[in-house]
């Protein structure tokens, strides 16, 4: 294993369990804020998921891809279509919309789906790791806050005009995407 793949798991580690502290080990949350205070606790879980970002980029960066499966040679085409659907779940956790009153994760069902469509149009080892790892991540995330959480209580409906908004922030993100995405991951969407 080359040392970009070992810093790629590495951030995925730290990822993971930076994530799953609050699900799985509620009691050690509780310690962690009654002995830091909210504040720093939530500045240091920051810090954790930002160092666990850093890694996971230096870490694809420093992977030579090495073919597992040829990708059809549609997956491109859906992959940029599964994207756009991505987004808007994504972000239809943090704006105000309707979509919330029908779909109990939307952001974790957003990366589930990023997950999914990257592995259509990428079949190298990294690309396994780094998509499939975050994939599954979001999976397990979803059934451990439904067993912390309990019965779903669905959000009260907000304002049709509000899911314009959610909307027109996904797209304008979606076409930012499409232009950093060769400074992020080092491949450019846009020839």
């Amino acid at each position: 294993m080359n040392t970009g793949m070992i810093i790629l798991c590495l951030g995925l580690a730290l990822w993971w369990g930076v994530h799953f502290v609050p699900s799985l080990a509620p009691g050690l949350r509780v310690q962690l804020v009654a002995k830091m205070g909210l504040g720093a606790y939530k500045g240091l879980f920051s810090v954790l998921i930002i160092t666990s970002l850093v890694l996971i980029v230096l870490g694809w960066r420093g992977t030579p891809p090495e073919i597992v499966y040829l990708p059809p040679a549609w997956g491109r085409h859906v992959t940029m279509a599964l994207m756009v659907i991505a987004l808007l779940l994504f972000f239809a956790a943090r704006l105000p919309n309707n979509l919330k009153r029908v779909l109990r994760h939307p952001q974790l069902s957003g990366v589930a789906l990023w997950s999914l469509a990257h592995l259509l149009s990428n079949g190298e080892l990294r690309s396994l790791v780094l998509f499939g790892g975050l994939g599954v991540w979001a999976l397990l995330q979803m059934l451990a806050i439904n067993r912390r959480a309990g019965e779903w209580v669905r959000p009260a409906p907000v304002p049709a005009v509000r899911n314009f908004v959610w909307v027109g922030v996904a797209l304008v993100i979606y076409g930012l995407l499409l232009y950093l995405h060769k400074y992020i991951a080092g491949v450019a969407l846009l020839t």
